[in-house]
């Protein structure tokens, strides 16, 4: 089979964790027969440089015409000065817009390899953990009406979270499917003590799974609660689901729970197979260019975007497997880094783990 794939490097350690994923990509396309042609385009921080906006309309159309999207990461502080309109993130969200993807799938898995580099204490940690966190993408806070003005005599600024039924009610049914084929126990995070927008989450959330899932039972967590279970009893959870801003803390509380945010990938998908396929780290740019970067967040991600938009389950597998041979090896990178263990770099983690691909 042959596939188009859009490579949005971006910034930071972006270029050097998506070479890594495009290496074992091309090992698995010699091993199991697939051809995946690589199409770069700008976005983020190296778009407003090249292009004065960090999402150019050729990117837009480049994604829109491959099968599926390869992302790194965006920002960074040579562009934190600029407007709201004009940052890095901006492209991020905008390309999730044009795509249509509202659902973000971020599995926070504790590899049992890595069980010392969980916080957390052992006892706590020992059975394993694996939180999937769905997280709605392109509403909420970050998509409300926002604005400036003076009041009083000083400069005000606010934004408005704000969610229709329709928009609750599809991220609902990606979290439904998903729990109906794990426990079919889902867990619905919201502020509905304080927040209106929440009521009408949690109202509908509960109408939609009573009425397409009468099997699942669905339990609700504030959102303040949530922060502090998940240090405090991880593994109680499986499936999750919240909205764009709670989703957007939560996972990455999830992610160093279980070791840390450079071992965790995430997908974007609507209502089609393309989707977009990240680690959910950012673009670190104190460490870009020294090769030091974890690639296995986006190595998975990539793994990802061959089971979820391709259909290439045994691919998928086969690349989960070489990250837990390398990892039970005891290779690792300086932020999993342990006694007894031995560091290698971004580039030598890539190449260990296209090695154990057979």
């Amino acid at each position: 089979m042959h596939y188009d794939i859009a490579v949005l490097a971006g910034d930071g350690i972006g270029p050097e964790i998506t070479d890594g994923a495009i290496a074992v990509l091309i090992k698995i396309g010699e091993v199991y027969g697939h051809t995946f042609d690589f199409h770069p385009y700008l976005m983020g921080g190296c778009a407003i440089d090249a292009c004065g906006t960090p999402l150019p309309e050729e990117t837009v159309k480049g994604c829109l015409a491959s099968d599926s999207v390869l992302l790194g990461a965006v920002g960074g502080p040579k562009w934190d000065t600029l407007p709201g309109d004009k940052r890095p993130e901006k492209g991020l969200l905008g390309i999730r817009k044009a795509l249509g993807l509202y659902s973000n799938i971020r599995p926070a898995k504790l590899w049992s390899a890595l069980a010392d580099a969980s916080p957390l204490k052992r006892e706590l940690v020992e059975n394993g953990i694996e939180i999937i966190i769905v997280r709605e993408l392109i509403g909420g806070i970050y998509f409300g009406e926002r604005g400036r003005k003076t009041i009083d005599g000083e400069e005000a600024a606010w934004d408005t979270e704000q969610y229709s039924v329709h928009e609750i009610e599809r991220i609902a049914r990606i979290a439904c499917e998903l729990a109906m084929k794990r426990t079919k126990v889902l867990t619905s995070v919201d502020k509905a003590n304080v927040l209106e927008s929440s009521r009408l989450w949690r109202k509908t959330v509960h109408e939609y799974a009573a009425k397409h899932y009468p099997e699942l039972t669905v339990n609700d967590v504030l959102v303040d609660n949530m922060a502090m279970q998940i240090v405090k009893n991880p593994a109680q959870f499986d499936v999750v689901v919240t909205s764009n801003i709670f989703g957007d803390i939560l996972s990455d509380e999830a992610a160093q729970v279980t070791g840390s945010i450079g071992m965790l990938a995430s997908s974007s998908l609507g209502d089609t197979t393309l989707g977009l396929y990240e680690p959910i780290h950012g673009s670190a740019p104190d460490i870009a260019g020294k090769d030091v970067a974890n690639p296995i967040a986006t190595i998975l991600a990539a793994a990802m975007m061959l089971r979820d938009s391709f259909g290439l389950t045994e691919e998928y597998a086969a690349i989960e497997r070489a990250v837990q041979a390398v990892l039970d090896k005891g290779f690792r990178t300086a932020d999993i880094l342990s006694e007894g263990t031995q560091k290698v770099s971004c580039s030598q983690m890539a190449e260990l783990i296209v090695e154990a691909i057979s």
